[in-house]
C-alpha cells in the first residue's frame, strides 16, 4: 500500500513539467533553430559526392585522400557519379570553396567541432578583395 499517493503523483507531475518545459517552450514559441548560411560556390552545382555524404564524412574522405596521395601515390578519385577528380585539397576542394571563413570556419564553429590541422600544411586560399 502506497502512503501519500497524492503527493507522489503531484511530485511526478511537477517533475515531468519541469523536465519537459524546454521542449514545450520551443514548440509553442514557434522559434526555429538557427540556420547555417554557408558561402557556397556559385559556379558548381554539385560536389564530388552527395551533400549529405560530404556533411558527415568529408573529414574521413580527406584523410583517405591524404593517405592515398602521400602514402600510396594514388592521385585520382572516382566519385559516385563516375567523374574522376584530382586528389587535392587546394586544387579540388578549395577551387570551389574559396571562402575558408565563410565555409569551413563557419560550419565548424556552428557545429562546435575544432578546426582540423589542414591549415598547418595547406595555404588558405586568397580571395579576391581580401587582405589575407
Amino acid at each position: 500500500m502506497v502512503y501519500d499517493k497524492g503527493k507522489v503523483i503531484t511530485g511526478l507531475v511537477v517533475f515531468l513539467i519541469i523536465l519537459l518545459s524546454p521542449l514545450w517552450y520551443n514548440a509553442l514559441s514557434g522559434k526555429v533553430e538557427p540556420s547555417l548560411k554557408l558561402s557556397m560556390p556559385k559556379e558548381e552545382k554539385s560536389c564530388i559526392e552527395e551533400r549529405m555524404f560530404m556533411r558527415s564524412n568529408h573529414m574521413d574522405l580527406l584523410i583517405k585522400w591524404r593517405d592515398d596521395a602521400v602514402r600510396k601515390g594514388i592521385r585520382t578519385y572516382k566519385g559516385l557519379d563516375g567523374k574522376v577528380y584530382r586528389i587535392s585539397l587546394t586544387g579540388t576542394c578549395l577551387s570551389c570553396h574559396i571562402d575558408k571563413a565563410g565555409f569551413c570556419d563557419r560550419c565548424h564553429g556552428y557545429s562546435g567541432v575544432k578546426t582540423p590541422k589542414c591549415w598547418d600544411c595547406h595555404n588558405i586560399p586568397k580571395e579576391e578583395g581580401s587582405k589575407v
